[in-house]
């Protein structure tokens, strides 16, 4: 045993102020849970391993007197070499697992090859500069033993490892640096330590102390500050590849100059090129399956969005761009396309809400989903467009059509409501099928909805004339082109006039006279017919003021357009209207058609409840047509109910006898306290079998066509004094299956009201067959007081 040297005692005592640093990382390893657990843990056993080596090492040394021993140094040197090489293993891996430090296990392989890569290049450069020639220490040159060969190992993979950290580490990047910064510090003092005891220096061991002890207590405080959460950010190795380029390049320098000074090659230098090789080739080897893994997600996400690209994000049909994908796929085989639009449908968004729009489009995809054939395409084209491409020729494609019209048909059972929509289809199976079928649809929709069409080569010509009309119908109004003309409706069975109709009519310079069944849907679709009405109301209020002023009692009626109804403003600009010329309200008539039933009755309803508050009656249009129900008809406010022709024409042109269905239209309006008025009558038979309904009002060819105002006029002043009308003969015995008859019964002081009258009542056989009803728009004769 010798006497230790200050030196030595000045070693031990800085390994032993390192052993508070290994106390922290234990106690932080307990207080974390997870992967920081562990990271900590390992770190605080590998400080412990490298601590305790140091310390053994440096007693033994101070107690067996090693200086007087040979070959004792080295041994003790190897094995103090070892377990400070094993704790500083344990604190490198320990780096590696800290979160932050890798995004995976793998991540974590990578960045230790990645460490290779670097470490090697290190080892051969300094071994350039270590070995003959260069010897750049001299003397001081290390022996060749593994007392130096291991923790210079774990140096140089320390620097590696710190460099790649640098370079992949989440941020806050800095801390794991730190941390790695301080295990390589830690392995420098097994280094210094190793070659102390070899060397039989004393200087090497306060060195080697004060090292592991600063290395030790920059790992804990580095740990404890990279305890806040870590944000997950790119490599910075994605701009380059850099970090495998470099040591490359001075692994290459290294050895030209190695070799142009006359060195040669020796297990060191084929040590370090050996594990640069195989660092690498294992990294490019992770590196493939990293691109062949990615590979296959790219194009997995490429048939994704791709899919998602050519799919509609509501109804999960074929968009646009699906639908002409289809269109491509098998040129030469028989295809048809079934174009769709939903009538009304924008009615329902602005009166019910986007929310329920989708939901009622949602349900058109599941509906045509649910009627496809194998092999049917079904697309939504955008809004509420939609398309069918099926495998057929152009007679299959109407028959599937018509099957697809009768399905989107069915009420939409929304939010506890229903929604009524018709469909109107356009088929093409020829030619352009985009072009085409949208061609046939548009004609649909012009027809009047709800319908299929079939295209046709002249549809080409109408598309361009319906350019024609859109850009010409803007100017009509200020050119003086449009104009009224006046049907008038009669009191049934004298045929004297109570009432007209106003009709509007277009005569353009160049293109003549424009049928209104023509022009109408170009101003709804071109968004002129508010503009339109707005022009129509006031014209018509003016000459019903004329009327009024030179003392003809009658009543006028308007058609009202869905657009028109769903404008907010609507009534008071009725309102207005009505004040400016003087209009008494009960005189004029508002006609809604059974259309606009079908969009939304709530908001229906309130909007005809407006427009009688300003004392207007209300006329639901065209009824036996379209869409309504009993119950609908009895919370309608309406006024008159207006029997479609098709109902008067139809029994007489199907049996030649009377109309059952207009009969018991009469019959229940009645009920409801409804005026009901015919229209279209076009023949004495037809006149005939709506009085034996009990019908009290007429309208139609039979009593004359939409004339000029001043044409009716002369027919209204040549009716001013007439004579007196022949009394009914009444019936002395009333028939149980006879028809129904109009009665106004008396409510109260200016409060009087249609009913029907049965033949089981007892005044059926005295009541007039032509009641009064010169004054039927008035509040004593329309069942509102």
């Amino acid at each position: 045993m010798h006497s230790p040297s200050g030196m030595e005692l000045a070693g031990l005592a800085g390994l032993l102020v390192a052993v508070p640093a290994v106390a922290y990382l234990g106690q932080s390893g307990r207080r974390h849970t997870g992967a920081a657990r562990r990271a900590h843990l390992l770190m605080a056993a590998g400080g412990a391993v490298a601590t305790g080596a140091a310390l053994a090492g440096l007693v033994t040394a101070l107690l067996t007197g090693h200086h007087d021993v040979p070959g004792h140094s080295r041994a003790l040197a190897t094995a103090v070499a070892v377990g400070m090489g094993l704790g500083t293993l344990a604190l490198l891996a320990g780096t590696v697992a800290l979160p932050g430090a890798a995004r995976s296990p793998a991540a974590a392989i990578r960045h230790v090859l990645d460490g290779l890569v670097i470490a090697a290049a290190i080892w051969f450069v300094g071994w350039v500069l270590l070995s003959r020639p260069t010897r750049i220490l001299g003397d001081a040159t290390p022996y060749r033993c593994l007392a130096v060969l291991i923790p210079a190992v774990l140096l140089v993979l320390g620097l590696g490892l710190t460099a790649v950290l640098a370079l992949h580490a989440h941020r806050p990047r800095r801390y794991t640096v730190r941390v790695a910064a301080g295990v390589t510090v830690v392995a420098a003092a097994a280094n210094v330590l190793a070659i102390g005891i070899c060397r039989q220096h004393d200087g090497y061991a306060l060195v080697s102390g004060l090292l592991l002890t600063a290395g030790l207590t920059h790992v804990a405080w580095a740990v404890r500050a990279a305890d806040r959460p870590v944000e997950v950010s790119g490599d910075v190795l994605e701009r380059g590849e850099a970090y495998a380029v470099a040591p490359m390049i001075a692994m290459i320098v290294a050895l030209g100059y190695h070799l142009c000074r006359g060195g040669s090659m020796d297990l060191f230098g084929y040590l370090g090129a050996t594990v640069e090789g195989l660092a690498l080739v294992g990294r490019q080897y992770l590196a493939l399956g990293d691109v062949r893994r990615y590979t296959v997600r790219l194009r997995q996400s490429e048939a994704h969005f791709r899919e998602l690209a050519h799919t509609d994000p509501l109804t999960g049909l074929a968009n646009r761009r699906g639908l002409q994908r289809a269109l491509r796929a098998e040129p030469t085989a028989r295809k048809a396309l079934v174009g769709i639009d939903m009538d009304g449908f924008k009615t329902v968004n602005d009166m019910r809400g986007h929310d329920v729009g989708d939901r009622v489009l949602a349900e058109v995809g599941a509906r045509l989903r649910r009627n496809l054939l194998a092999g049917d395409v079904a697309a939504r084209l955008g809004g509420d467009e939609f398309a069918v491409l099926m495998h057929g020729d152009a007679d299959e494609a109407v028959l599937a059509a018509h099957r697809l019209l009768a399905v989107l048909g069915e009420p939409y059972e929304v939010d506890g409501g229903s929604i009524f929509l018709s469909a109107s289809v356009g088929v093409a199976a020829t030619g352009e099928l985009l072009h085409d079928a949208d061609l046939a649809l548009r004609y649909a929709k012009q027809r009047g909805k709800n319908r299929v069409e079939r295209y046709q080569a002249e549809y080409d010509e109408l598309l361009r004339r319906r350019g024609t009309l859109t850009g010409e119908l803007r100017h009509a109004i200020d050119r003086g082109q449009l104009s009224l003309v006046f049907q008038p409706v009669v009191a049934l069975p004298s045929m004297r006039p109570v009432g007209a109709e106003a009709l509007l009519r277009w005569t353009h310079p160049e293109l003549g006279r424009v049928p209104p069944v023509e022009f109408i849907p170009v101003a709804e679709e071109s968004g002129l017919i508010n503009r339109i009405g707005a022009w129509v109301l006031e014209e018509a209020c003016k000459q019903l003021a004329e009327w009024l002023a030179k003392g003809h009692d009658v009543w006028l009626s308007v058609n009202l357009s869905p657009k028109e109804l769903h404008d907010a403003d609507y009534a008071g600009r009725v309102a207005d209207v009505l004040d400016e010329y003087g209009v008494p309200p009960q005189r004029l008539v508002l006609e809604v058609t059974e259309h606009a039933v079908a969009t939304d009755m709530e908001e229906l309803v309130r909007r005809l409840a407006e427009l009688r508050e300003t004392g207007v009656r209300i006329a639901l249009d065209d009824f036996g047509a379209g869409y309504s129900s009993l119950t609908q008809l009895r919370t309608l406010p309406v006024d008159i109910l207006k029997i479609d022709h098709a109902l008067v024409a139809e029994p007489e042109s199907r049996t030649g006898t009377a109309a059952p269905l207009v009969d018991v239209v009469v019959r229940l309006g009645h009920r409801l306290g409804l005026e009901v008025l015919a229209e279209g009558i076009g023949t004495p038979a037809q006149r005939e079998i709506v009085e034996e309904a009990g019908c009290r009002l007429g309208q139609g060819s039979l009593f004359g066509w939409g004339v000029p105002a001043e044409h009716l006029e002369s027919r209204l002043l040549s009716l001013r004094s007439p004579g007196p009308r022949p009394a009914p003969t009444p019936r002395s015995t009333p028939q149980n299956d006879a028809p129904a008859r109009s009665q106004v019964v008396r409510l109260g002081p200016g409060m009087r009201q249609v009913r029907a009258l049965l033949p089981s009542d007892p005044d059926f056989a005295t009541a007039s067959r032509d009641q009064n009803v010169g004054s039927v728009d008035s509040g004593r004769e329309m069942g509102q007081g």
